[in-house]
């Protein structure tokens, strides 16, 4: 070969190098922008998720907090942070820079017990046009952060409003102008949380769980009435080879009766005493198999450090009517309720949390739900809502319940927590709700990594 030939083979070979780097490098770029796009569509569907959530939980807020002409400052979906907002009605609407959760900002929710000078502080914005704290201060004879906190109070009850000028007015409903201070508080109170009664703060503080609660139970009912169920019986419709089923000769078709002598009246029942059982274990299964009855021994395998027979049940289809299908919601809202109660029994804390789903995994639950159809999507949406509102009802300050629980402290009591005692146990109750969050999230993680 010639030195001409030797430089036109080595040309060659270094194009054809430079074309299958090209191809590398254009099949890595590609799977690089399917991953991006992948992770986009699951952000994109958690969000949409999260949001419609949000709406209902809060919409309850708002509705019942309007019912009872308190009035509300916002209406957010994310949490609280940089915002695009519109104003309409007299409440600022929007969402926040990170669109996860929601809130509704009810006027008069500060905690700890009232300041008794907040009838002289609307009296002197009133008469005097006093907008600052150091001349509030001056006024009531009392320290300028005491006037601080004064100003933000009445602002918050939206009991004074800032004009053009940036001067605080009194925006107090109807004619004030012969108002005692005392009457001007009342008046001022009464549109706020602080000033409703009891029932009506309860009423508040639960319709967002009932928003939640009432929307998956009508979902399901209506899922369930018009495509109706399938309902697993106790007969066996798979017998999987080469497990201890399979070696104690049960058949598929084989009706399970009892189970070392206590009746198996439904397949939960049995899965619930296969759980209490052991590997190498041996059970005596009681059989009904083309009309005559059996026993069979079994000795159990492992699986999960419980014993395995290595038997399906056989579903059946379910038309329910609408009152069945009621009856089926109201009893799966009551399957999840024990469920959530198991957080609160140390021995099953454990296999409880593996029930439960955190943010990452509901993102992709989201977009599988979104991309098999409307149906899976609403059903999805439902099944969330059912659950979010069960855990809101639990008596843990800064969930619903536990807000609903200090309203019957404080009453019983005859007078507000104080302000450090109820930030307390908010702090408290959002340590651990956060702390559950995040290692539902390290498992979601470790289960989509797997």
């Amino acid at each position: 070969m010639g030195p001409g030939r030797g430089r036109v083979a080595v040309h060659v070979r270094t194009m054809a190098h430079g074309l299958l780097f090209d191809s590398v490098s254009a099949r890595r770029l590609e799977l690089i922008m399917s991953g991006l796009l992948s992770v986009l569509d699951t952000v994109m569907w958690g969000v949409i998720t999260f949001s419609i959530l949000v709406v209902m939980h809060e919409g309850g807020h708002f509705l019942a907090a309007r019912a009872f002409g308190v009035k509300v400052h916002e209406f957010m979906i994310g949490l609280p942070g940089p915002s695009l907002r519109f104003r309409a009605k007299d409440v600022d609407w929007g969402i926040t820079a990170v669109p996860l959760g929601g809130y509704v900002r009810i006027a008069g929710m500060e905690p700890g017990p009232e300041d008794p000078l907040i009838g002289e502080t609307l009296v002197a914005v009133r008469d005097h046009g006093i907008s600052e704290p150091h001349a509030l201060g001056r006024y009531l004879g009392v320290d300028e952060d005491r006037a601080q906190a004064l100003l933000i109070t009445v602002e918050d009850w939206k009991a004074v409003s800032r004009d053009t000028d940036d001067r605080l007015v009194l925006s107090v409903d109807g004619d004030t102008s012969a108002l005692s201070a005392t009457e001007l508080a009342d008046r001022a109170r009464s549109v706020t949380y602080r000033g409703q009664s009891t029932w009506k703060r309860v009423t508040i503080l639960s319709a967002g769980v009932l928003v939640n609660l009432l929307t998956a139970i009508l979902t399901f009912t209506v899922f369930l009435s018009v495509w109706g169920y399938y309902e697993v019986t106790t007969t066996i419709d798979n017998v999987d080879p080469g497990t201890p089923a399979e070696a104690a000769g049960i058949l598929p078709g084989d009706t399970l009766i009892t189970m070392d002598g206590d009746e198996v009246g439904s397949w939960v029942e049995f899965q619930t005493a296969m759980a209490a059982t052991k590997p190498a274990q041996t059970i005596t299964l009681g059989l009904e198999r083309a009309g005559e009855v059996i026993e069979v021994d079994v000795t159990l395998a492992d699986r999960e450090g419980h014993g395995f027979v290595g038997v399906g049940p056989r579903p059946v289809k379910v038309d329910p009517t609408v009152l069945q299908s009621l009856g089926k919601s109201l009893e799966m809202s009551r399957d999840t309720f024990v469920v959530v109660l198991g957080l609160f029994d140390p021995s099953r804390f454990a296999g409880t949390v593996e029930k439960f789903t955190g943010p990452v995994g509901l993102f992709d639950q989201a977009k599988q739900a979104a991309h098999a159809g409307p149906i899976d999507f609403a059903y999805l949406i439902a099944a969330v809502s059912l659950s979010l509102g069960i855990i809101n009802i639990l008596p843990l300050p800064p969930l619903d319940g536990g807000k609903v629980v200090l309203e019957f402290v404080e009453r019983i009591a005859g007078r507000p927590l104080s302000r450090n005692v109820s930030l307390g146990l908010s702090t408290v109750g959002a340590v651990l709700l956060f702390s559950l969050i995040g290692y539902l999230t390290f498992m979601d993680i470790g289960r989509l990594a797997g």
